[in-house]
């Protein structure tokens, strides 16, 4: 029986259980907390259950077992399991900041002494540098700036898309609120005439068809979407071919709004007749 399995790693305090609701949501059955060596004898228990959906969050609290994940992913597509891995992270000001409010103590936190932000920082070091191996083969999303709502949409959206090979992401930011750290390619759109200082364009968003107009009118925003389109052209089929399934890319403008959101829409429609694309626009998103 060949099952769609969610396997969600990422920092603690990014928003994991906040991903499983989603995905309880969208039907799949949901395991918290699952020990890695555990992994393979659940799997074959719930195909005999017939389960055809598993989400399954595994995190640093399982750290002596961690380097197993690798061969236990292999292990299940070499069963015929459809394997996708989703990472969770956030940087680490705001896992500080989210510990601060709920007063919650870290995982690793040790005894029962106080947990100072000296304390928590180290922590939370650790732990990133524990879990660097799985995001690297992950696909990551940053919840440093996204609300509840955001991420579960976000996470509806990745696991309702086919699957495919590679499954290219497309983000627009604000630089002003920072470059997220999911990206693996990020362009910056800044030094392109910015539809803001015009008063009947500032309200709308690259969206609206007067945004747009404006942009293609542009011969440098024509320049720069067509050099982007051949950078990625170029090296998408060796990221394809080193078996990616996921690759974001990042277009950045001062305030999230115009130029970036119109570059990501003419980017995702581009590339989206070669291969699967799903659109994010972080600012206009949590509106």
């Amino acid at each position: 029986m060949n099952m769609d399995i969610i396997l969600i790693t990422g920092m603690s305090g990014s928003g994991k259980s906040v991903a499983l609701h989603a995905l309880e949501d969208a039907g799949y059955y949901c395991v918290d907390n699952l020990p890695p060596e555990l992994l393979i004898p659940f799997v074959k228990l719930e195909e005999q259950q017939q389960e055809p959906r598993l989400a399954i969050a595994i995190d640093v609290r399982s750290a002596n077992s961690l380097h197993l994940m690798p061969e236990q992913m292999a292990i299940l597509r070499d069963m015929g399991m459809t394997v996708k891995s989703l990472f969770l992270d956030s940087s680490s000001d705001t896992l500080m900041r989210r510990y601060s409010e709920t007063r919650r103590k870290h995982p690793l936190s040790g005894g029962n002494k106080p947990q100072n932000d000296k304390d928590l920082a180290e922590t939370i070091a650790f732990e990133r540098e524990l879990l660097s191996d799985l995001r690297e083969r992950a696909h990551v999303i940053d919840t440093s700036l996204l609300r509840s709502a955001q991420l579960q949409t976000y996470v509806k959206t990745m696991v309702s898309a086919p699957f495919a090979q590679l499954t290219l992401v497309f983000e627009s930011f604000a630089f002003k609120r920072g470059i997220p750290t999911d990206a693996d390619y990020v362009f910056d759109v800044r030094m392109l005439p910015n539809p803001h200082y015009e008063s009947a364009l500032r309200p709308l968003t690259g969206m609206d068809a007067p945004v747009q107009e404006y942009l293609r009118q542009s011969e440098e925003f024509v320049q720069m979407q067509l050099q982007i389109e051949g950078f990625l052209s170029q090296w998408i089929p060796a990221i394809e071919r080193d078996h990616r399934s996921y690759l974001t890319v990042a277009i950045g403008c001062t305030g999230g709004q115009h130029r970036s959101v119109f570059m990501v829409e003419q980017l995702a429609q581009s590339f989206g007749t070669r291969w699967l694309t799903l659109k994010r626009h972080r600012e206009q998103d949590g509106k």
